[in-house]
């Protein structure tokens, strides 16, 4: 492996620890807005997690893994958003 591959699977790493510390925002959240954007930046971290597996592997197919999985979070934060102002949800 080359030094750009191991740094690729290294912030992969990092993406993927943050990701798991961003998790414990979804169940402990003090409100339900907090929970949204800890969910929306789970998603957003996933996509990048993709997007750098396929430039560490040179596969280009993974990349458009990556675009469906972000309009997917895009299509989610709006429904989840809908959602909680239809509830009351916001103040």
């Amino acid at each position: 492996m080359t030094l750009v591959t191991d740094a690729l699977f290294a912030t992969v790493g990092v993406f993927v620890g943050f990701s798991l510390v961003i998790i414990y925002r979804i169940f402990r959240g003090p409100t339900m807005q907090d929970r949204v954007i800890a969910v929306n930046v789970v998603g957003t971290n996933t996509v990048v997690i993709i997007a750098l597996l396929g430039a560490a592997t040179d596969d280009p197919g993974v990349l458009d893994i990556a675009l469906v999985y972000a309009l997917l979070n895009f299509l989610m934060s709006i429904a989840i958003s809908k959602f909680t102002v239809e509830r009351g949800g916001v103040m």
